[in-house]
């Protein structure tokens, strides 16, 4: 079954502007190593038990022959950001079994690895959907346990912004109805309705484990209209459970970033958001307590 939001995956120009701009605001993310004949490389700050991986072509020619991410030259040309949430599966093969079952067009599991800076290899399984389904969407399980892919970075989970885990992604579409009849195909489940007071917009949550993957209508200005004026429909925002909302805007602050926007959500919590300028082109958001 699919169990998380696994990780996120945030393509940007330049590897080590992305690192530089993910450590301001508060993530212990180190280099994470080379995709082997695949032309890219990537970053990584780890959580408890999900990660934040920000992408970026290494090698142009080697990327061009090999192609891992068709559109990825181009994504990043146009400005980047975030390109693909990735749902864990604890059986892959079932499920895609189970999707395809539903009339949904996805690809066999195949293998993936990577080396780290270290020497560590790290192995898993991905599915990805096919042309006919082109969700912002793929599926891994791994075949490295977490405790070791832990160890691939020093003092994984430990951020200066406090963050703990990824609560929810978002996804701007231009309406709703469409969109949840596919996303249902694939995630196999219907989704609950909420207004989103923070963004704005008229949400389709779905719950997958502990995490949520909200499909996001915008009813007025706020981020989600934003996102779609400047990309079109696609994701933009992750959501993250921190320790302290003012102690990761503390450590902003000291680093030189402007105060990020504070709402307060349809659940009563006070929420803040870093804004695509300064987060490689996210909504970077914030929930917890003060």
């Amino acid at each position: 079954m699919l169990t998380r939001i696994d990780h996120v995956m945030i393509c940007v120009p330049d590897l080590d502007r992305g690192i530089e701009a993910f450590a301001r605001i508060g993530f212990n993310i180190h280099p994470g190593g080379v995709h082997t004949g695949k032309g890219t490389h990537n970053a990584i700050a780890f959580n408890e038990d999900d990660y934040l991986e920000l992408l970026a072509v290494r090698d142009r020619d080697e990327y061009l022959r090999n192609s891992p991410y068709g559109g990825l030259l181009e994504f990043v040309e146009a400005g980047g950001g975030l390109r693909y949430l990735i749902l864990q599966s604890d059986d892959l093969a079932a499920d895609v079994a189970a999707m395809r079952s539903r009339g949904v067009h996805v690809g066999d599991p195949v293998e993936g690895a990577r080396h780290t800076p270290a020497g560590q290899e790290l192995r898993w399984r991905a599915a990805m959907l096919g042309e006919r389904n082109p969700l912002p969407l793929f599926f891994i399980q791994h075949v490295t346990p977490v405790e070791e892919r832990r160890r691939q970075l020093p003092g994984a989970g430990q951020h200066p912004n406090g963050v703990l885990r990824a609560e929810r992604a978002y996804i701007a579409v231009t309406d709703l109805a469409a969109p949840v009849a596919d996303y249902t195909r694939v995630l196999g489940a219907p989704p609950h309705l909420e207004r989103g007071t923070v963004i704005n917009a008229d949400m389709a949550v779905f719950n997958v484990g502990p995490t949520g993957l909200i499909l996001a209508h915008p009813v007025g200005a706020g981020p989600a209209a934003d996102a779609l004026e400047r990309r079109g429909p696609g994701p933009f925002q992750v959501l993250y459970r921190t320790r302290s909302m003012d102690g990761a805007a503390r450590w902003m602050a000291e680093h030189g970033m402007p105060p990020p926007a504070r709402g307060v959500r349809n659940t009563g919590e006070q929420a803040m958001l870093v804004v695509p300028a300064d987060a490689c082109g996210v909504y970077i958001g914030f929930v917890g307590p003060a």
